[in-house]
């Protein structure tokens, strides 16, 4: 089990310039989740002759060649990821119901959106595009395992905290942090769930936002 993660002094900053409140609280993860980045990140391989070798949730390692299937370096995957992001945040597809959902949530539950955005200048850019799909929840940027970034967010507020994310290191990071967290896993790339197998932590392995929302629904 991951250690405990404490939160790191910029996302700290943002954390205390959110209102202040008591609510039931929801921090949602955006890629993957609410818009859409694995089929972006495949279209943006292939056209430089790249591929995802497996459907098994990481990326370094993960992705190579098309001719050769040879992996490329962790470095070269870091850099490859900046320059997707540069090109694609403006302009991302929602996962269908991500809208809906959340906004009915909304009438019970503070949300926040916690996202691991590489290239903190892409933040507008992000904020602008869900504002656009009517998803209007502060925007948190994090780097690295979030536990510690869910428990500040979950300090003085009465429970239920719901974490939905897609990452397994994010889930295993706020198990081992805020271990009362109610966790959503999110994945909605249907071949990536399907290779997906849930840890003992998650108390829900989905890809689709109606099922999330009734499943949040009765917790309260």
């Amino acid at each position: 089990m991951p250690e405990p993660t404490p939160v790191r002094p910029e996302v700290l900053a943002q954390i205390r310039s959110l209102p202040r409140s008591e609510n039931p609280l929801i921090i949602c993860d955006v890629d993957e989740v609410i818009l859409h980045m694995i089929s972006h990140l495949e279209d943006y391989l292939h056209e430089r002759g790249l591929m995802f070798l497996k459907h098994e949730y990481r990326l370094t390692g993960n992705i190579g060649s098309k001719e050769s299937r040879e992996t490329l370096a962790a470095e070269e995957v870091r850099r490859h990821l900046m320059t997707f992001f540069d090109d694609v945040t403006h302009r991302q597809d929602m996962v269908p119901g991500a809208d809906t959902a959340l906004n009915e949530l909304a009438r019970d539950w503070d949300i926040v959106l916690l996202t691991n955005l590489p290239g903190g200048h892409n933040k507008p850019a992000r904020e602008k595009l869900l504002g656009g799909l009517g998803i209007t929840f502060p925007v948190l940027t994090n780097s690295g395992p979030k536990g510690g970034a869910v428990a500040a967010l979950a300090a003085g507020r009465r429970s239920p905290v719901v974490f939905i994310d897609d990452s397994p290191t994010n889930h295993r990071s706020v198990q081992a942090t805020l271990p009362s967290t109610v966790q959503i896993q999110f994945i909605a790339d249907a071949r990536f769930l399907k290779a997906t197998e849930p840890e003992n932590h998650i108390d829900l392995l989905t890809g689709d936002w109606q099922e999330t929302a009734s499943f949040i629904s009765a917790i309260l």
